[in-house]
């Protein structure tokens, strides 16, 4: 199984929504795909079952060695689409304690969940490098990093960056897998320049070209509970997440020692 942490310096980035239709896009193709919400606000449980706040979950398995990861799999509509909630011990104190706290426990959580038979595991993430985020980081294979396009936004990522080099002190093998350019408005200057900015201010290759549009349909969906592309209408908006699949793929492949499945 590969284990990916997608996570942001600061909240508010689309992080949730890449995180659901990202992982809807990887199980369409077969992959048996797991999203896990590791956020103590619990986005991805909100936006995909209205059920999720009376449900046990990563930060349950956390806190209780007695649970078993099977015991948290919340099927979906989709075959290869299963989501663990954020759980019941999800609050603040227990999202907030300090890094390594949970380590051990986070990497016992990886492994058991790829002792389901799962390819993929996708983890949506708290905003910040520090607490349970930073021992999810220290624990997956690799990370995706959203930012939305506007200006104040992107100064922050190459912080970000600069603290994940100090989280491969914890795991070397972490990989960038990219950055990724959320909320793009290709109808605003502002927007416009700020992608092209941090295109400029990272490495090449480091930005995924496919971007991820403010788009009303996403707002619909989660108001449905459904990924954007479970819609009649979001045809068009799966084909980005499609695209930012394939790319994914790609640089996993790169990356020595992976498992193939992705590649």
């Amino acid at each position: 199984m590969i284990s990916i942490a997608v996570s942001s310096q600061k909240g508010g980035v689309g992080k949730t929504t890449l995180s659901i239709n990202l992982a809807h896009a990887f199980a369409r193709t077969g992959l048996k795909t797991l999203l896990v919400d590791g956020d103590p606000q619990g986005s991805v449980g909100l936006s995909l079952t209205r059920q999720s706040r009376l449900l046990a979950g990563f930060y349950d398995y956390l806190t209780d060695p007695t649970i078993g990861v099977e015991k948290l799999i919340v099927p979906t509509r989709l075959e290869t689409f299963s989501l663990i909630a954020n759980g019941q011990a999800s609050d603040y104190e227990a999202g907030g304690s300090g890094m390594g706290a949970h380590l051990a426990r986070v990497r016992a959580f990886l492994r058991h969940a790829a002792a389901q038979g799962y390819d993929l595991c996708i983890v949506d993430t708290a905003a910040g490098l520090f607490g349970v985020t930073g021992d999810i980081i220290a624990s997956c294979d690799s990370i995706i990093i959203p930012q939305q396009a506007e200006p104040l936004g992107i100064r922050s990522v190459p912080k970000l960056l600069d603290g994940l080099n100090r989280l491969r002190v914890m795991n070397p093998r972490l990989s960038v897998l990219g950055v990724c350019l959320t909320m793009v408005q290709n109808n605003l200057e502002e927007s416009v320049s700020a992608a092209s900015a941090l295109r400029q201010l990272l490495p090449a290759g480091m930005v995924f070209q496919t971007e991820i549009p403010r788009d009303g349909l996403f707002v619909r969906a989660s108001a449905r509970g459904l990924p954007v592309g479970a819609l009649e209408e979001g045809a068009t908006t799966q084909k980005t997440f499609d695209s930012l699949r394939e790319e994914i793929q790609t640089n996993l492949k790169s990356n020595r020692g992976h498992d193939s499945a992705l590649a």
